[in-house]
């Protein structure tokens, strides 16, 4: 699933909100409508979208039902860079196939240490 970081500037942003909205290892982000495949998506990823590019994910680990009837997506606070890709922006969330998520950073290389921005130009002049 993608969905927009709405607020956040760039990777350092979106990484102080989780630190700051975690709980006992777990983040909730709260949507209106349970989405219709919620099975599938448990272990799966939620990408976020900075600056219409995604920079990094957070696994799935249920839903929840709310007294007031929205659902929260409940995931581990445990932010996971990707390889930015670029993505346009939308409402609420999205459905992401396997095939078209970026691939973590972790490989040892170092590229998960520069800024998105020189990430993005370096992948534009395929460098990377």
């Amino acid at each position: 699933m993608t969905r927009v970081a709405v607020g956040c500037s760039d990777y350092p942003a979106l990484e102080a909100r989780i630190a700051t909205y975690a709980k006992d290892g777990e983040i909730r982000f709260t949507t209106r409508f349970k989405p219709k495949r919620a099975d599938e998506l448990i272990g799966g990823r939620l990408h976020f979208i900075v600056k219409h590019m995604l920079v990094a994910c957070v696994q799935i680990l249920r839903f929840d039902d709310r007294s007031d009837g929205r659902v929260d997506i409940v995931c581990v606070a445990d932010l996971e860079r990707v390889h930015p890709q670029p993505k346009r922006a939308h409402q609420g969330w999205r459905y992401l196939a396997d095939a078209d998520a970026p691939k973590g950073l972790e490989d040892g290389s170092g590229i998960d240490e520069l800024p998105p921005e020189l990430y993005r130009e370096l992948a534009g002049l395929s460098l990377i």
